[in-house]
């Protein structure tokens, strides 16, 4: 039964690290770098924890890191599985129920991700006031766990208002420019065609990606408070000459991460 897996691997963490944890992030596409920057941290790949999704995709390692980053005690991942991978909407949200049945309260989700609204270039920085998940299966399909919430949650506030108010004072704080949008899931891998992102325009989409979602949808329904933070690697199909890839992706992920990071850890100094 899934209820019994997630406690397991939690049991397997909680063996190795059994002190409080404050908060969860989940790193996105060339943004590993700031789990590197984590104090003293317990190094757990993932294919040591019971039952928990290997990451099959350049640029996510896979490994989980436990300890002090601004204060805080930090549980990362350094890399995340996604749908197209071929795992089923219940495995790649598994660690977020981990996550929870340890304790942890707050996560921060990020990705990089194409810009559709016109002001988002290539490194921009976006908190995610909302999503839209008409193309995500629902990760809660099936038998409900009641031990993490209601059959039918409400998701009119996915992302925390509350940490969404920090964020932005934050990014005052160390004067790194960011803004808000609603960001589109799309399940990939192949990118959306000119035509999809017509579509999530008319919809209301400023940015679109292939994860976070479905994390999100589970971290909702266990209560846990979310901040979603996108990193724009470039202006999404249709929108530029240039074909897209996924190098291209890294590549500028890896550019812009300096500025993220800095913010993240502003970010975590008030949460």
């Amino acid at each position: 039964m899934l209820i019994n897996s997630i406690y397991e691997a939690s049991d397997f963490i909680l063996s190795l690290y059994d002190k409080p944890i404050d908060l969860a992030i989940i790193l996105g596409s060339g943004l590993g770098e700031l789990a590197d920057s984590i104090e003293n941290p317990l190094i757990i790949p993932y294919e040591k924890i019971p039952h928990f999704p290997i990451s099959t995709i350049e640029g996510h390692q896979g490994i989980l890191y436990i300890g002090s980053l601004e204060g805080k005690t930090i549980l990362a991942m350094k890399g995340r599985v996604h749908y197209y991978e071929g795992y089923s909407m219940e495995e790649i949200t598994f660690p977020v129920r981990v996550f929870k049945s340890l304790g942890i309260s707050q996560i921060i989700l990020t990705n990089a991700c194409g810009g559709i609204r016109d002001d988002l270039d290539a490194g921009s920085i976006v908190f995610l006031e909302d999503h839209c998940s008409l193309f995500c299966p629902s990760p809660l399909r099936g038998p409900n766990l009641n031990e993490f919430g209601p059959r039918f949650k409400d998701m009119s506030e996915v992302y925390s208002k509350r940490l969404l108010n920090i964020a932005y004072q934050a990014s005052k704080n160390i004067d790194v420019p960011v803004s808000s949008g609603i960001y589109g899931y799309y399940p990939g891998p192949m990118f959306e065609t000119p035509a999809d992102i017509r579509a999530y325009k008319v919809l209301g989409c400023d940015l679109a990606g292939m994860s976070t979602v479905p994390e999100a949808i589970i971290a909702r329904h266990s209560d846990m408070e979310i901040l979603g933070i996108s990193l724009v690697t470039n202006k999404a199909a249709g929108l530029s000459d240039s074909p897209l890839s996924h190098q291209d992706v890294q590549n500028a992920a890896g550019k812009a991460s300096v500025s993220l990071q800095k913010l993240v850890r502003e970010i975590i100094k008030d949460m």
